[in-house]
């Protein structure tokens, strides 16, 4: 069965809902199995209230700018349609799913909460875990696993929803396998396939790993380690070839 995430950011008028602070921006990317679709949803809004300077100077983005733009109301069907059944990967979750809450229950009639129909995955309190006692902002998580986000001159939910994308691959043991048959036709023969080795060309060149890569090699995996809960699999087949050895040395 596939497995569809939905990364999230927002923008905002200012930090508190409870305040009557507004979502102006939402930005969503969308993967499933642990591939991008390009199935985004990306949309300002109106947020019927002066937006704080401060919020201006991390986003950029001004009152003037939203005059036209739908309110939270006009688009919330199609919204909540497209995060329906979805794993929500937010980076401070509490913060956008509070403000998202917020935003359904000044809706007329009954909204359900978002945590009601997806389930959430806090990539900040991932971070903190796996790298605690250290920086976890987005931009540091993106130097950290050596992420490109030079382009990122303000905050904008779609721009930081694609940066957390590549983050959370990252964090996660980098992106799903690609199939074996990716690019084949479903008419071409066996024989149309594959493509034969010369027996005659030269030996191949082995080149051992050295010490250092071997180190970031164990590093890489116990990260996968954590993050998949015990499930890595070079990690049962290091153990299951550590056992095979042992059991010949025994013999």
């Amino acid at each position: 069965m596939s497995t569809r995430q939905i990364v999230l950011d927002t923008e905002t008028t200012g930090l508190e809902p409870s305040q009557g602070h507004r979502i102006i921006e939402i930005g969503c990317v969308e993967m499933v199995d642990r591939r991008l679709t390009g199935n985004n949803f990306h949309q300002y809004l109106q947020p019927d209230r002066e937006i704080d300077q401060a919020a201006i100077e991390v986003h950029g983005i001004t009152n003037e700018f939203l005059a036209d733009k739908p309110r939270f109301a006009d688009l919330v069907d199609d919204f909540v349609a497209y995060v329906h059944g979805a794993e929500l990967i937010i980076h401070n979750a509490p913060f956008d799913m509070g403000f998202l809450n917020h935003e359904l229950r000044l809706l007329p009639g009954e909204h359900p909460s978002l945590d009601t129909i997806c389930s959430v995955v806090d990539t900040l309190v991932m971070a903190k875990k796996m790298h605690p006692g250290q920086r976890n902002s987005l931009d540091a998580l993106c130097k950290r696993y050596d992420i490109n986000n030079s382009h990122r001159e303000l905050h904008g939910a779609l721009l930081d929803a694609e940066i957390l994308a590549d983050v959370y691959l990252m964090m996660t043991g980098g992106q799903g396998a690609l199939s074996l048959d990716a690019g084949s036709g479903e008419n071409e023969s066996s024989s149309e396939r594959i493509q034969r080795l010369d027996p005659a060309r030269p030996r191949l060149k082995v080149v051992q790993a050295s010490v250092d890569e071997l180190a970031s090699h164990g590093q890489r995996l116990e990260l996968i380690e954590k993050s998949a809960g015990g499930g890595c699999l070079w990690r049962r087949l290091e153990h299951a070839e550590m056992a095979g050895t042992a059991r010949d040395e025994v013999k």
